[in-house]
């Protein structure tokens, strides 16, 4: 199946952070090689003047989520910090709009969606279908493509431009996508 990227698709980038990346507090392996991946499909959506989202952690210093909280992280992605910057080496075009999640002190947000306002941003542009890729595949790729299918948008995961934290929790998050109806695609499905 060929799946095209039209004007009303969104190009949805999950938490592609210097802390998520090898050599940040909270690193990811393979983070690094997707990104130029996901480079091509920012050009692949700009060349279509589709919409493109980048979320990010955006966490203040005692955020729930952090062990010294008694959440499971390590300290990522401070809100201001070196860590929360988008990886360097991402090609973020100026339109790109940035949703920042997680910043209550005692809510943690997986999602994309949860507690900010890229649905009404999304509903605004009459976006349909959106393309997910990022970090993590077993954390907040999931629950971002789980919010979009809850909120009737077609969904696409794109496989080629996502990293996990375990390989066993990424293939079941894969799996539950698959069975909740989201498509799993690569760059050769797309036109």
């Amino acid at each position: 199946m060929k799946l095209s990227v039209v004007k009303n698709s969104a190009l949805i980038i999950v938490d592609v952070q210097v802390d998520f990346c090898e050599g940040g507090s909270l690193p990811v392996e393979g983070c690094t090689s997707i990104i130029p991946k996901i480079n091509d499909y920012v050009k692949l959506f700009t060349e279509a003047q589709a919409t493109i989202v980048a979320s990010r952690d955006w966490h203040p210093e005692n955020h729930i989520s952090f062990t010294t909280r008694g959440g499971p992280w390590p300290p990522h992605c401070v809100k201001g910090s070196k860590g929360a910057e988008f990886h360097p080496n991402l090609k973020l075009p100026k339109e790109a709009i940035i949703i920042s999640k997680a910043t209550e002190p005692d809510q943690e947000a997986y999602s994309a969606f949860e507690n900010t306002n890229l649905h009404y941003v999304l509903t605004l542009k009459k976006v349909k279908r959106v393309f997910i890729c990022g970090i993590a595949t077993d954390y907040c790729v999931k629950a971002t493509a789980l919010d979009a299918l809850k909120l009737g948008y077609e969904t696409i995961v794109l496989t080629d431009a996502i990293a996990g934290v375990n390989k066993q929790t990424s293939e079941e998050a894969l799996k539950q996508l698959l069975k909740e109806g989201a498509i799993l695609a690569t760059k050769e499905d797309i036109t």
